[in-house]
């Protein structure tokens, strides 16, 4: 299946955000870096193992007043294969900088998630649970 919905976020230290989604277990597909400036990531695509993807850059990109690339404004839910994987996923976020705004836990609706803060601000959550559509 096709990706066709791409979460699209930006980072102040791109680096350190492409070693954060790559800690959690998201694979870089792309990755273009300004020629002019090493530090500033132009455009990078990121898979979610069975299924799914983010895209991301710098915040200074393309940065203007009708155009805003906020750091840390991104809330995105991953789903995960096994309640198991929600605390495995969850220890390793942490052990990359993240701290923890939900502890793993059973959910009444499903499935078992875990919710964190990057160390820009991003949310992320990860669950087993893969939603009724």
């Amino acid at each position: 299946m096709t990706t066709t919905v791409f979460p699209n976020i930006s980072f102040a230290d791109p680096r350190k955000g492409l070693d954060f989604l790559t800690a959690v277990g998201f694979t870089v597909t792309a990755a273009y870096w300004s020629s002019d400036d090493p530090t500033v990531l132009d455009h990078a695509e990121l898979s979610w193992p069975g299924g799914g993807a983010v895209m991301c850059g710098s915040a200074a990109r393309e940065a203007t007043d009708d155009y805003e690339r906020r750091v840390g404004a991104a809330s995105i839910y991953c789903v995960v294969a096994a309640d198991s994987d929600v605390d495995e996923v969850h220890a390793k976020a942490l052990a990359a900088g993240a701290t923890t705004l939900k502890a793993p836990e059973d959910q009444d609706y499903g499935g078992r998630s875990a919710s964190v803060r990057d160390p820009e601000g991003n949310q992320w959550s990860f669950g087993s649970y893969a939603g009724q559509g």
